[in-house]
């Protein structure tokens, strides 16, 4: 069903995104999202949405594969539309959806720019910015548990669809280190109606951010 690829090995090239940017390598996001997902995991999401700066560690990620995942909203029975071509557009740019009328989902592009891949966002262990976090999602806890809240607490909405992620007001970056592979877990994606067994959903073991789900799977699964 899914074939797993590894992640490439080879050095990083020179980074991107002078300036302002992230230091992040201009190939780093280009690869498949299902790898993406996993090696996001405790890298940070930098907003200054408004002037203010809000920040926070990835502990949970889910890959959406391209053409032939029935959960995607670029899956070859939908084709290319107004809504999804930012998942068709380069690595490392956002794409930025609305759902049920009332909530932004986050999402980093992946693989190669025509290739519909992506990695949507779920949680953030907040580290920078808690009282605008407060302020913006109106309590005190649950501030980035699941991908609505976190958009809401990072101010993340449509206007920054496509943006490039190496850029202010919204950056990626990959953790300092990869995360060993008995501190992750995955499980079948969550909050979808197809393809919800495909192992595609990962975080950090024992994370108190994470979004709620389904029983975990070992990460060799």
């Amino acid at each position: 069903m899914i074939e797993p690829c590894p992640s490439p090995g080879a050095p990083p090239p020179p980074p991107r995104g002078g300036g302002g940017g992230s230091a992040v390598p201009d190939r780093y996001f280009a690869r498949p999202a299902e790898n993406l997902a996993r090696d996001l995991l405790g890298g940070t999401v930098r907003s200054d949405v408004g002037g203010v700066a809000t920040e926070g560690r990835i502990v949970e990620t889910e890959a959406y594969v391209g053409l032939d995942d029935p959960a995607s909203h670029a899956h070859r029975s939908i084709g290319r539309t107004r809504r999804n071509e930012p998942m068709f557009g380069p690595a490392g740019t956002a794409y930025v959806y609305f759902i049920y009328g009332m909530h932004w989902c986050f999402n980093v592009v992946a693989a190669e720019e025509g290739d519909p891949q992506a990695v949507l966002i779920r949680a953030l262990d907040p580290s920078l910015g808690h009282t605008a976090m407060r302020r913006r999602r109106g309590r005190a806890h649950d501030l980035c548990s699941g991908p609505a809240r976190l958009c809401q607490a990072l101010g993340i909405d449509g206007d920054l669809n496509g943006h490039d992620l190496s850029e202010a007001p919204l950056i990626v970056r990959p953790p300092d280190a990869a995360i060993e592979p008995g501190r992750i877990e995955v499980t079948g994606r969550i909050g979808i109606r197809k393809a919800r067994d495909w192992p595609l959903r990962f975080l950090l073991r024992g994370n108190v951010h994470i979004s709620k789900g389904p029983h975990l799977l070992p990460a060799h699964q």
